[in-house]
């Protein structure tokens, strides 16, 4: 295992470093710097401070001597300054990291929640007008397009009803913060549900044909016992792998869903970081954002060898 862990952990590094250098390398390749963004704020800049200011930031250096310069400092532990923000980058970040794996782990509970009882339920009833409501509820939920779902949430329970808030993060105690996030938690969390309940509806249903399952009956087992103790437990080892995959998807819709519901998360950062050119925010917003999925594919290959003693990683 010690050894697995050590091979995951240097791809890991190379994943990073070269998602640095590509993301850095493209950021650089952008039209227009920072110094513009300044001259244009202030037409009293001339062309001799903007060439001093570009000399001071050391935007007058080659692309590849920038970068070189950003990846020392970076593993030295000086991340640099949020123009945006005139404040350490991490301590803009880390914070917000926090505020979005809130919400992610929020709508991948409640996925859960929903979709493994109704996935079993319609596995063990194939064709009933169960299994074909959850076939068509998944087919809807996986259409719908998460900025228009949010904004249809904001408009009823917001705007129309009053009942909940239509943005912000809350920060005046935890009842204010549960209901700021109640909106994004289900708007990010309906496409996950969608994609899960086919795929436990699925796997329960290839585990229910097998012979092992016939001889658990046999034996004078209960149908609870057979499937939430023996058909369930073989049945999530695809679904870990959705899961681990699901991360990646819902970072990418968490950042048209805190954009939209103006949560202060790592999506709705990264997004500002670019608009404004803000290349060390950014840069170090989708490196954490890599890590995470990277951490949590990690973990899906360890919850494998815990679901089934077979899996070997030595």
């Amino acid at each position: 295992m010690s050894r697995f862990l050590l091979q995951r952990l240097i791809e890991s590094l190379l994943v990073l470093w070269l998602m640095s250098f590509l993301v850095y390398l493209l950021i650089g390749l952008m039209p227009g710097d920072p110094i513009d963004l300044m001259i244009s704020a202030d037409p009293n800049l001339s062309s001799a401070d903007a060439q001093r200011l570009r000399e001071i930031y050391g935007l007058d250096q080659p692309l590849f001597s920038r970068y070189w310069a950003w990846l020392t400092s970076a593993l030295s532990g000086d991340l640099g300054y949020s123009r945006l923000f005139n404040r350490p980058v991490e301590d803009i970040l880390f914070p917000r990291l926090g505020n979005t794996l809130l919400l992610m782990s929020c709508a991948l509970i409640l996925a859960l929640v929903i979709a493994l009882p109704l996935g079993v339920a319609a596995a063990r009833r194939p064709g009933s007008f169960l299994d074909v409501a959850v076939n068509l509820g998944a087919f809807a939920g996986a259409s719908l397009p998460s900025f228009w779902l949010a904004i249809l949430l904001i408009l009823l329970f917001a705007v129309t009803l009053g009942w909940l808030p239509a943005g912000g993060t809350g920060q005046e105690g935890l009842v204010e913060r549960l209901r700021h996030l109640i909106l994004p938690v289900v708007a990010l969390s309906i496409a996950s549900v969608a994609g899960l309940l086919r795929h436990v509806r699925a796997s329960v249903r290839e585990a229910l044909r097998q012979d092992w399952v016939r001889t658990a009956r046999a034996k004078g087992l209960s149908e609870g016992q057979v499937v939430y103790g023996h058909v369930l437990r073989n049945a999530m080892i695809p679904v870990i792998t959705i899961l681990a995959l699901e991360l990646g998807t819902l970072f990418g819709g968490a950042l048209i869903t805190e954009t939209v519901f103006a949560w202060l998360g790592m999506g709705k950062t990264i997004y500002d970081a670019i608009i404004g050119n803000d290349f060390n925010l950014a840069l170090i917003g989708l490196l954490l954002a890599t890590a995470t999925v990277l951490l949590a594919n990690l973990l899906a290959d360890l919850v494998y060898a815990w679901l089934d003693p077979r899996i070997d990683f030595r």
